[in-house]
């Protein structure tokens, strides 16, 4: 397998293992890593998805340039269907999924980081929409979700150009959350994703539901579905283990009911 899934402690680490390619996905790995997020999605027992790549020199370094070469529009159409499936996934799926970039994350590479709740990202990372070069633009969400995620202005300059930003000028753009050195990054994407793990599966379901929409639709609605969700939690069992932990001074232990 060259999509591997590591599961320990409610952490799921899905690694795309390609290193002699940098990673790159072409059809037979996309569908591949698409498999995983499926059902990783539908696990109960996994609470927290970490998606990396391999080795120390890249993240996803994109699309396979060589598979890509020789689509034509119908089958460069399934292509993007099938990398806005694996990005909707971990756009949508009910558990957090965090990216821990470790080298270059080009193209769909960085696309489907985007596509992550959280971003980590090792100083020596590479990130950037290089599509404009090849004559063609980003194809799996990119140019939506890079525009969410930072500004329209920055989202187009990167795009615009095709040009690589380092880890830090991602961090000044809050392209990532945070920067750690290579050696220490999945020690601290092991930490925030434990961290996660601890928390009610059922309460940061309901917050990604209601987050995701912030930046869409009417605001009055997407207030209204937060209200609906805050009061669903009152019906939960997560929700009155957290308020008695709270109040007795303890830990809570959360079961996702």
């Amino acid at each position: 397998m060259s999509i591997d899934v590591e599961r320990d402690g409610g952490i799921a680490t899905v690694t795309v293992n390609r290193p002699d390619a940098l990673n790159a996905l072409d059809l037979e790995h996309a569908q591949e890593l698409l498999e995983r997020l499926e059902g990783l999605a539908a696990e109960e027992e996994t609470r927290v998805v970490v998606l990396t790549g391999s080795g120390d020199k890249a993240f996803i370094a994109g699309a396979d340039i060589k598979y890509m070469q020789g689509l034509g529009v119908l089958e460069a159409r399934r292509w993007g269907e099938l990398g806005h499936a694996c990005g909707q996934l971990l756009e949508t799926m009910p558990k957090p999924t965090i990216a821990s970039i470790n080298g270059y994350a080009l193209g769909g590479g960085l696309e489907l980081a985007l596509a992550c709740d959280l971003r980590l990202a090792a100083s020596t990372a590479k990130l950037g929409q290089p599509e404009i070069d090849l004559g063609i633009l980003p194809g799996w969400g990119g140019s939506i979700r890079l525009a969410r995620t930072t500004t329209l202005g920055f989202a187009k300059a990167l795009i615009f150009t095709g040009r690589p930003v380092d880890a830090a000028e991602a961090l000044e753009h809050g392209l990532v959350n945070a920067v750690f050195e290579p050696g220490e990054l999945m020690e601290k994407t092991r930490e925030l994703a434990e961290g996660l793990a601890a928390k009610s599966p059922l309460a940061l379901a309901y917050a990604k539901e209601a987050t995701n929409h912030a930046l869409q639709g009417p605001h009055r609605t997407n207030l209204e579905t937060e209200a609906r969700l805050f009061a669903l939690m009152f019906s939960s069992e997560d929700q009155k283990e957290g308020m008695a932990a709270f109040v007795e001074k303890r830990e809570p232990r959360f079961t996702g009911s």
